[in-house]
């Protein structure tokens, strides 16, 4: 389907399609705030650029990357879009609301204790949460759902893995080469290297909100579900600056816990965590698999850490974020779960 910007704002009369877009536009700021500085904290903790310089960057290139990432390829869009069904009930939209709210609840509430929580994951859950809350098993869409499963495992294999190869790669090519060169190198390259994990951030998860902003859209029509998932230019644009947006405010704890808690990173470290990321959330993009940009960074900062030793990574750190990530599902589901019966009831 495809929508015009008129008739888009016509629509907004419908109280319920109103406060969904508020709500979408909301976890799209927060997403800014606190999923971007996942991007950018290693070439922040290697000095390679100033967090002011950084954040702005970061800002730049999120906007870009949901903008020119849609227009080529929209396949974690639809893969999210498709996921759930919440039917033709007057209720459908309301469930929306209530899984978009337990999505803000629980990611400010992971910002407030820097914890870099999945942004992906927590609107996967909640969403999913929501729509068994109104149509119980036959909210989930399996054959999309798989694609979750799959984005699980393959931001954390291939993040820790490619951290781990490039890592050892470029000790093997630089090996013998005047340090103080290949310093000034990868302290550019590093910079470059942040701005694609910036860019591959709002290309993977612009694209999640979009699928769900144009989600809401059909259910305000009366449709249970999107057959032909047509993104409008317009909304590209909106969704980028929401997000870019959010990036400005900065993220500064998870900054701190990302790219200075859990390993120390000399410059070229940095970069091969940024490249290997990026390379991770390009594949998964192109496959129309969503996955975590908190895991593949993080798993790739994990895999730079243990390719000098094992004992390199602060594993209590880790142990933090796991947990963090571990109850997002169940977490974030049951919050929406629940806060869908409440909405529900009250609406």
């Amino acid at each position: 389907m495809t929508i015009g910007l008129s008739d888009f704002l016509q629509q907004l009369s419908n109280p319920a399609l109103l406060i969904t877009v508020l709500l979408i536009l909301g976890v799209i700021l927060v997403n800014g705030w606190t999923d971007a500085p996942n991007a950018i904290a290693t070439c922040i903790s290697t000095r390679s650029i100033s967090p002011k310089n950084a954040i702005l960057m970061a800002a730049v290139f999120n906007f870009l990357g949901v903008l020119l990432m849609t227009m080529v390829n929209k396949a974690v869009a639809e893969t999210i879009s498709k996921m759930v069904y919440f039917g033709e009930s007057k209720n459908a939209l309301v469930a929306l609301c209530a899984a978009l709210f337990a999505i803000v609840v629980w990611a400010t509430a992971a910002w407030a204790f820097g914890i870099p929580t999945s942004e992906s994951h927590a609107l996967i859950a909640g969403v999913t949460g929501a729509a068994i809350a109104l149509q119980g098993g036959k909210g989930i869409n399996g054959g999309e759902w798989i694609n979750v499963i799959y984005g699980l495992f393959m931001s954390t294999i291939l993040g820790f893995g490619l951290g781990f190869a490039v890592t050892r790669f470029i000790g093997f090519l630089c090996k013998g080469m005047d340090k103080r060169k290949t310093t000034k190198f990868f302290k550019n390259a590093q910079i470059a290297g942040g701005a694609a994990m910036a860019f591959m951030h709002g290309a993977q998860d612009g694209q999640k909100f979009m699928g769900i902003f144009m989600l809401g859209i059909v259910l305000a029509g009366g449709q249970g579900s999107i057959s032909v998932l047509e993104i409008p230019i317009w909304l590209m644009v909106l969704c980028s600056l929401v997000m870019a947006l959010g990036t400005s405010i900065g993220g500064y704890k998870i900054i701190k816990t990302v790219g200075m808690g859990m390993v120390k990173l000399d410059k070229f470290q940095g970069f091969s965590a940024d490249a290997a990321a990026a390379l991770s959330l390009l594949v998964a993009s192109l496959a129309g698999i969503p996955v975590s940009t908190t895991h593949t960074k993080t798993t790739a900062i994990m895999g730079v850490g243990a390719s000098k030793r094992i004992s390199s990574v602060n594993w209590n750190v880790v142990k933090e974020m796991v947990a963090a990530w571990v109850l997002t599902f169940p977490g974030c589901g049951l919050l929406g779960f629940l806060m869908a019966h409440l909405f529900m009831k009250i609406f």
